[in-house]
């Protein structure tokens, strides 16, 4: 891995039907920090939206979580989220990695719990988490 690799920003997405978490992330400190979840009309975000967080925050990377069934198997979502994938790259031509997500939520209820109890539990911070932990679980595994 170059030099150049360690500094990219990186913008993760929780793909779901209803809401697609988003989290940003800095290779360079190795943290990421949930941003507001974006609304989905049976997974179709608002690309407007999408437009102006990609133009703010000019990832070099984007990270989408990849749903697997805890075999490591395709559910109905997975082939959405790699449709999702290739829409934001054939968008906004930014290079993108799928990475498995496999309890991701779990880990993110666990993480809002911790820091605020059941009210902490909503769905948009739950998704939001959830691709905090996407990007994370993917600079561990880059950087092994």
């Amino acid at each position: 891995m170059g030099s150049q690799a360690a500094q990219r920003t990186l913008l993760g997405f929780d793909f779901g039907t209803g809401s697609i978490g988003v989290a940003i992330g800095q290779e360079l400190t190795g943290t990421a920090s949930p941003l507001p979840a974006l609304k989905a009309k049976d997974g179709i975000p608002d690309w407007d939206q999408l437009k102006r967080l990609i133009e703010e925050w000019q990832p070099d990377l984007l990270v989408i979580g990849l749903p697997l069934n805890m075999d490591g198997t395709e559910q109905w979502i997975t082939a959405r989220a790699k449709k999702f994938a290739g829409r934001l790259h054939g968008r906004f031509g930014t290079p993108f990695e799928m990475q498995d997500e496999r309890l991701t939520t779990a880990d993110a209820k666990e993480r809002l719990f911790e820091l605020g109890g059941y009210q902490a539990l909503q769905k948009d911070k739950i998704d939001s988490v959830s691709a905090v932990l996407i990007i994370e679980s993917y600079m561990q595994r880059a950087y092994q």
